[in-house]
């Protein structure tokens, strides 16, 4: 597979740009989450189980340790960046950020910070100080959990935030130079394609630099796991969610780049769909789909090509 032939993927961007590859280390801040310790809500995003995407035992480590623990796992690059993942990575008083923040900046072959956050938790003192690691020369991503565009659907999900929450923070992080990853669900209940490309289209409009979609998963722990056992959501095929990440990427400008365009969870814990175990699978089954019916942009007449 060469996803980067037909997808303008974050990965190539970065090999051209710093002349070898350069790979995430996920980070376990021990941040909280607004939405699960009763500020704005209990009980979290009802598909979240945060387990599911990263090792829990981690947050026991210093930042440093965590860094230094992946990096001799990986042996597949010299340089990465510090992707603080877990939970709401904006989620704490500034100078604890700072603290946090500085300790990856300051490891070893550190090129930079990617922070996930959600849209209403992010600060002016938090983007002041993202700007100012960017503008001293770091790579400085803020990635945003938004989606979906479609406030009813945020509400029956129980994020505890609106489209107008991320469209704010977008416009002040962009003012201030920071680049922006939004992540998207497909698959969502009750939400199909043309709700799936009118987010696509709400997200563009406000500006965006980077894009991550991936299927929705049922995964044990989470509110929507009891509700999949009823009987009452329903999950995408393999197929589906080809046919509609496939349409997403095509009317996707040329220069906006694709952090990822699937995921995985592990079993146990992943419930349903079973395809998302191997997220190779429907990663080349996209790649497949680019490439019989067009790559990135041709849907709207801006043709990705691929730059050695």
């Amino acid at each position: 597979m060469q996803l980067h032939l037909v997808v303008n993927t974050f990965g190539s961007d970065l090999q051209r740009r710093y002349g070898e590859k350069i790979y995430k280390l996920t980070l376990h801040g021990g941040f909280s989450c607004p939405n699960r310790d009763g500020t704005i809500g209990q009980g979290g995003c009802t598909f979240c189980n945060v387990a599911s995407i990263i090792d829990e035992s981690i947050q026991v480590k210093s930042i440093s340790q965590q860094l230094m623990s992946q990096a001799q796992q990986m042996k597949k690059s010299k340089r990465y960046l510090a992707y603080f993942q877990a939970y709401t990575s904006t989620y704490a008083e500034v100078e604890i950020l700072k603290n946090m923040y500085e300790e990856a900046l300051n490891s070893a072959d550190i090129v930079g910070l990617c922070v996930g956050t959600r849209p209403d938790c992010v600060p002016d003192e938090a983007l002041d100080l993202l700007a100012h690691y960017q503008s001293s020369g770091y790579e400085v991503w803020l990635e945003l959990g938004l989606q979906t565009a479609h406030d009813n659907t945020l509400h029956h999900i129980n994020r505890g935030h609106t489209f107008a929450d991320y469209h704010q923070t977008v416009q002040k992080a962009r003012q201030l130079g920071i680049k922006v990853c939004s992540h998207l669900i497909i698959g969502l209940p009750k939400e199909n394609k043309s709700d799936n490309l009118i987010t696509l289209n709400k997200v563009l409009d406000s500006g965006v630099d980077g894009l991550k979609i991936h299927p929705l998963h049922i995964v044990e722990g989470s509110i929507m796991a009891k509700a999949w056992r009823a009987g009452r959501i329903n999950v995408l095929s393999l197929e589906d969610y080809v046919d509609i990440a496939g349409d997403i990427i095509r009317q996707t400008p040329a220069n906006i780049l694709y952090h990822r365009i699937s995921a995985n969870a592990r079993k146990p814990t992943l419930l349903a769909p079973d395809w998302c175990e191997n997220h190779w699978q429907s990663m080349n089954a996209v790649d497949h789909n680019l490439r019989q019916f067009g790559a990135q942009g041709s849907a709207i007449g801006d043709i990705y090509s691929f730059k050695q």
